[in-house]
């Protein structure tokens, strides 16, 4: 365990402290005094190639179930792209492992600790919920047979993501314009361009063709608030609406929050995942507006979703986890498809627990400061589908 912190220290870890005007990169220690808008260009420019070329290296094994000679074959050694999808491995995995499968046809499928990894969920994101501490290599079953069933979506071609990708993108769109013109407008070639750029993790085409939707970037003079489920997002009125700039600050975010049942202080002791009924999802989007003289940070961002687990006084029971600004209503079900074998935010599961209290916020794999400017981090660090996503683990104190 001490190689794998070892492993995740050397990974660059970019944090902006906007009130000390300091920019600091811990994977070598130094900080650097500069100005403000030095500071955010040198930021991004980092950030945005932390995410392209961030991987994590995985140990895949074939099930034992699907061993049929002798001896078994070795673990398969690879790395997955943060911001790709398990499936997009197969291509490399099968060879390794085609002569010692059962008779059959193929549906893949992998596993952590027994637990069934969704497809459509990207990898960095399934690594930084389930893994409270990191883990060098990363374990991974394979299985080319026995489909868990209800439990999981199957997967049965690469058509599978790049269409879940496209409606993420879709759905982006419409939350940031009030319409997905942009994504629905696209030719056939920049569509096959926009998602070979991410199988191939070229981020150069991606962001030639991406900037042609006209999504971003979030400026910084914003306040936040949270959007209720029943507003509907602003209109766009004409094609001239669209814009270089994100004029209805309406920001995509996708939270996935653990629920640490333990009262630890090294996460690293946390109990293993062993249902997807133990995360909770949260898909509303945070909506900001302009303000004079204040900055959006992180941490005010996830309060307006996550009111009291921030606070000196902790929430008691997981009640004002549930709570929306301003209306006070729980949010009761998940109207995603995509969120099919999560728990979301269900009032009653989480008012059996005592204080609760955010312990940590990953995003990109990164331990952020919560006085990070909010902006920032929506620009340089959400996935190329444009949505922000955060996994946050809640943990129990007594």
């Amino acid at each position: 365990m001490a190689e794998a912190r070892a492993s995740w220290g050397r990974e660059t870890r970019v944090f902006l402290r906007a009130g000390r005007k300091t920019y600091k990169n811990f994977s070598i220690d130094r900080s650097i005094d500069i100005e403000r808008e030095r500071e955010m260009e040198i930021c991004s420019e980092e950030a945005l190639k932390y995410v392209w070329e961030g991987a994590i290296p995985l140990q895949i094994h074939l099930h034992e179930s699907e061993v049929t000679t002798l001896p078994s074959p070795p673990p398969l050694m690879v790395l997955g792209p943060r911001i790709g999808y398990l499936p997009l491995l197969i291509p490399d995995i099968k060879p390794h492992f085609s002569s010692t499968l059962p008779p059959g046809s193929d549906t893949v499928w992998f596993d952590y600790k027994g637990l069934p990894l969704k497809w459509y969920i990207p990898t960095g994101v399934l690594f930084d919920l389930l893994c409270a501490e990191p883990e060098r290599p990363w374990d991974l079953t394979v299985h080319f047979r026995g489909h868990p069933g209800e439990s999981l979506v199957p997967y049965e071609s690469e058509d599978n993501i790049k269409w879940s990708f496209i409606n993420s993108l879709k759905e982006a769109a419409y939350i940031i314009n009030g319409n997905c013109k942009s994504v629905m407008n696209m030719s056939q070639a920049d569509q096959y361009e926009l998602w070979q750029s991410l199988v191939k993790g070229n981020m150069d085409s991606y962001l030639q063709v991406s900037s042609r939707l006209k999504l971003g970037p979030v400026g910084e003079d914003l306040m936040v608030r949270v959007s209720s489920s029943g507003a509907q997002p602003r209109q766009a009125n004409t094609e001239n609406d669209f814009v270089g700039t994100n004029r209805s600050g309406r920001i995509p975010i996708r939270l996935y929050i653990r629920y640490i049942e333990e009262d630890l202080e090294d996460l690293e002791e946390a109990s293993a995942i062993n249902s997807w009924d133990k995360i909770s999802y949260m898909n509303r989007p945070v909506e900001i507006q302009k303000d004079e003289g204040s900055l959006v940070t992180l941490k005010s961002a996830m309060e307006s979703l996550l009111r009291g687990l921030f606070d000196d006084e902790p929430s008691i029971g997981g009640r004002e986890l549930l709570q929306k600004v301003g209306d006070g209503e729980a949010v009761s079900k998940c109207e995603d498809p995509d969120s099919e074998g999560m728990l979301c935010m269900d009032q009653s599961e989480l008012q059996e627990h005592y204080k609760t209290r955010v312990k940590l916020i990953r995003i990109q794999g990164i331990e952020l400061d919560p006085e990070i400017p909010f902006h920032w981090v929506v620009n340089n660090l959400r996935n190329p589908e444009f949505f922000l996503h955060v996994c946050i683990f809640v943990g129990q104190l007594n």
